[in-house]
């Protein structure tokens, strides 16, 4: 890498970090793109010459800050686990970006409902992408005779549905810590659940 194209990419990396923490304070109608250059420090026409728009520094920080490059990395690894293995190990992974990320979580759910439609189809997608890629985890156990034939695309909804909504109702509704232990004992039950069903 040359020190020119070495400069771009710290350049890109201090706009996507001084996004991600603005959006995580005043959410992303309150961070201006002046705000977001000021604390990378450069200017705002050197942000937009980077993405072109904010809608395309969102689009780039859901991507690299939130669960999705994650999950991208533990499926090759886990692929050939025990199916409680793998789950367990992405559900804990995900409890933890959520954690990680509580204030910019906070933020987006309650300023969702006011999003402009072009922001509303950037996080939409970014929710399809994540469905889609734990969706191609459960076709390969389907594939295999590991699952039986179920919808898998309403399979990992519901299985990131589940997960999510327990970090939601614990750590922003109540306000209260989700410890390594509690997240440990939750997603075994969980885990068991979703691939034992509930009928004895």
């Amino acid at each position: 890498m040359n020190k020119q194209s070495d400069k771009k990419t710290r350049t890109k990396e201090r706009l996507l970090e001084a996004t991600l923490c603005l959006i995580s304070e005043k959410g992303y109608l309150g961070a201006t793109t002046r705000e977001i250059a000021a604390r990378a420090g450069v200017t705002e026409i050197t942000l937009f010459r980077h993405f072109g728009s904010k809608e395309r520094l969102f689009e780039e920080v859901l991507k690299k800050y939130t669960f999705l490059p994650r999950l991208k990395e533990i499926i090759p690894r886990v692929k050939d686990s025990p199916p409680e293995e793998a789950l367990s190990e992405m559900a804990l992974r995900f409890i933890e970006t959520l954690k990680e990320r509580k204030g910019m979580v906070k933020i987006m759910l309650s300023e969702m409902n006011v999003y402009p439609d072009k922001i509303r189809k950037v996080y939409e997608k970014f929710i399809e992408e994540l469905v889609k890629t734990l969706s191609g985890y459960f076709d390969t156990l389907r594939d295999r005779g590991t699952i039986r034939d179920i919808d898998t695309y309403l399979a990992s909804r519901a299985f990131l549905g589940m997960v999510f909504c327990y970090f939601q109702a614990e750590e922003i509704t109540k306000s209260r810590t989700i410890t390594r232990k509690e997240a440990e004992r939750v997603v075994r039950e969980f885990v068991d659940i979703f691939l034992k069903g509930i009928v004895g």
